[in-house]
């Protein structure tokens, strides 16, 4: 889940500030403070932008280990390789 601290990073990288719950004490006087409609705006869309990469974290789990993947691609050729990664890129498929 994305919250307030994560929106402030993304949209103000270089400002000082701290969190108490919900509540934010903004310390750059230098960096205009976010207003809650964009910080809202920001924690939605970087929401939609972890879900959408869910279909990549699956992959990446289902991948066998560099070692066994050059172990498969050694005794069964790239071809053979390739066939074992479709199937794990076809259980998990890229959104459009």
């Amino acid at each position: 889940m994305i919250d307030i601290s994560t929106a402030l990073y993304s949209l103000a990288p270089n400002a000082d500030w701290a969190t108490r719950g919900d509540e934010i004490e903004w310390h750059s006087t230098d960096i205009t403070q976010p207003t809650d409609s964009e910080i809202t705006a920001e924690i939605t869309r970087l929401q939609a932008e972890y879900d959408n990469a869910q279909y990549a974290r699956d992959r990446a789990e289902a991948y066998p280990s560099i070692a066994d993947q050059l172990d498969k691609i050694y005794h069964s050729g790239v071809a053979g390789w390739k066939a074992d990664i479709k199937v794990i890129k076809d259980a998990n498929p890229k959104p459009e």
